[in-house]
């Protein structure tokens, strides 16, 4: 039965990691000028990034997608389920992400910036050339954990008839009617799709703690 069923869990699972994949570039996109924006001194700029970072985590991340594909409709802004999906979860991920890196840049130390403006260098340029680089290499981990939290959370956009991982195990369930193997061996895509990410993220994390040496 598995093997009659392989071919649309990879299915599946390819369609899982194209949203996810695509959401953490959306996410990051959007996650960095969060990020800036949190932390520059100006409130008309500093208060409606930190009201979406709020928005974005305080409510569930399957309400987003039904305001984004059921409810954006009724004023006129459609969007096909797979561009929908994309965007629910890239929105939510730049939240997350944003705390990640606003954490992170806030973590470099404050002589770092001193010594930058010392040598002629503005903010911008600081933030670019001297911060980002260090800052990044202490947001891999949490940022990690996002692109692996988004690999689960892809499930949720089955509700709006995308066939990723969960929604094709669900048809091949209701054809067979053999829903524990099933959910197992799907079960068992999400942790390897996981486990390579997290493999990937260790390989990161060890070419940057080279680079800073």
């Amino acid at each position: 039965m598995l093997q009659l069923a392989a071919p649309t869990l990879v299915k599946g699972a390819v369609y899982t990691l194209i949203f996810a994949i695509a959401s953490m570039l959306g996410g990051l996109l959007l996650g960095f000028p969060l990020a800036v924006a949190r932390i520059l001194p100006s409130r008309l700029i500093h208060w409606p990034a930190a009201i979406y970072v709020s928005l974005m985590r305080g409510t569930p991340l399957l309400v987003q997608i039904f305001v984004i594909y059921y409810g954006l409709p009724t004023i006129g802004i459609n969007f096909s389920p797979l561009v929908a999906g994309i965007l629910a979860l890239s929105l939510n991920a730049s939240a997350y992400l944003s705390e990640s890196l606003r954490g992170a840049i806030l973590g470099v130390n404050k002589g770092q910036w001193a010594a930058s403006y010392s040598i002629g260098l503005n903010y911008w340029q600081t933030l670019r050339y001297i911060v980002l680089p260090q800052a990044l290499r202490i947001a891999v981990p949490s940022m990690s954990n996002t692109l692996i939290s988004l690999i689960k959370d892809t499930s949720l956009v089955s509700v709006i008839t995308v066939t990723e991982l969960m929604l094709a195990t669900k048809e091949i369930i209701a054809v067979t009617f053999r829903p524990l193997p099933l959910y197992l061996a799907a079960a068992a895509i999400y942790w390897c799709l996981s486990l390579c990410f997290e493999n990937l993220q260790r390989s990161l994390e060890l070419k940057l703690e080279q680079a800073h040496r």
